[in-house]
C-alpha cells in the first residue's frame, strides 16, 4: 500500500516510532520506538527540573534522533511507492 512520505516523516519527527508504525513494514521497531519515546519524555521532563543544565544536551540528542527517524520514515515510505 502506498504511503505518504511526508506523513511518515512528520509523525516520526514529532513522536518517534509513529511514522514507522504508519509505514507498517517494521511494526516491532515502531512499537519499540514509541514505548521508548514515552519513557524518554518522562525522563526529559524529570531532567528539566532535577538537572536543568543537562536539559539542553538531552533536548539536542532527542532532536537529532527525531530528525534521523523522520528521514528514515520518509525514505521508507518513498521506497514503498
Amino acid at each position: 500500500m502506498k504511503k505518504n512520505p511526508w506523513i511518515a516523516a512528520i509523525l516520526n519527527f514529532f513522536f518517534m516510532g509513529l511514522g514507522t508504525l504508519y509505514n507498517g513494514r517494521r511494526k516491532l521497531l515502531g512499537i519499540g520506538l514509541t514505548v521508548a519515546a514515552v519513557v524518554l519524555t518522562y525522563v526529559e521532563l524529570q531532567l528539566q527540573t532535577a538537572a536543568p543544565s543537562l536539559f539542553p544536551i538531552m533536548f539536542a540528542a532527542v532532536f537529532v534522533a527525531n530528525t534521523v527517524l523522520a528521514i528514515d520514515g520518509y525514505n521508507e515510505a518513498k521506497a514503498m511507492a
